[in-house]
């Protein structure tokens, strides 16, 4: 009976997770049937390479954010919960707009340390203001997804991430990619959609939180574990 709890939290936290690195990896795979595959392909990788750097740093900033909230809810502190999710998220918030800047002023020399393409070049430094878009909500939605994951929300995070990617994403990317003129560009405003949606949703459901009656979920979590 006690495993039980712990493995239906283990199978939440893996589709939560999932369904938004296969999105990303597939938006990837979608670029490969656009017009010009070659550029298109070509453009999209080196776009996801920046994205995948800057999600490094805010990676280890949403385990913190993690380990901590679910820390203090265990030691039944919620103001401390609380401040520790607006502490991680202005920080990391800081730390994307460096990120940022740093895309925006040398657009074309991080381009050059993938490729010597002047065609690429010119693609990835024409996409660039929507990636540096992408970086700075990566400020926001890695560390929120964090958090969720410290007080438990995995099955709620999972239906987000579902309809926000998959249901309203995908098709919006689809569309703009392949009907319009937009092509590569937008696949990537498709998925920018899909990380604002799914952020205004977390931004929702933390503001909202009761940390005081999460707290109690989590001394009755503990102690039914301990029982």
């Amino acid at each position: 009976m006690g495993v039980w709890p712990y493995f239906k939290l283990t199978v939440a936290s893996a589709v939560m997770l999932c369904l938004e690195i296969w999105y990303f990896n597939g938006l990837v795979l979608l670029a490969g049937f656009l017009s010009n595959p070659t550029i298109e392909l070509d453009t999209m990788s080196v776009c996801m390479n920046y994205w995948n750097w800057d999600m490094q740093f805010m990676l280890g900033l949403s385990a913190a954010a993690s380990v901590r909230v679910g820390n203090e809810l265990g030691a039944g502190h919620p103001r401390v919960a609380k401040f520790s999710v607006v502490v991680v998220n202005a920080t990391s918030i800081f730390i994307s707009i460096v990120f940022t800047a740093i895309v925006l002023i040398f657009r074309v020399g991080l381009s050059k340390l993938f490729t010597s393409d002047e065609e690429v070049i010119d693609a990835v430094s024409n996409i660039t203001p929507l990636l540096a878009i992408s970086v700075f909500l990566n400020g926001i939605q890695p560390i929120l997804s964090g958090v969720a994951i410290g007080s438990g929300w995995q099955a709620v995070v999972a239906y987000v991430n579902l309809t926000a990617y998959y249901i309203i994403s995908l098709p919006i990317g689809c569309v703009l990619g392949f009907k319009t003129s937009l092509e590569v560009a937008g696949i990537w405003w498709g998925m920018i959609i899909g990380v604002i949606l799914q952020t205004a949703t977390l931004i929702i459901l933390t503001a909202r939180t009761n940390w005081s009656t999460e707290v109690d979920k989590a001394v009755a979590r503990v102690n039914q574990s301990a029982e």
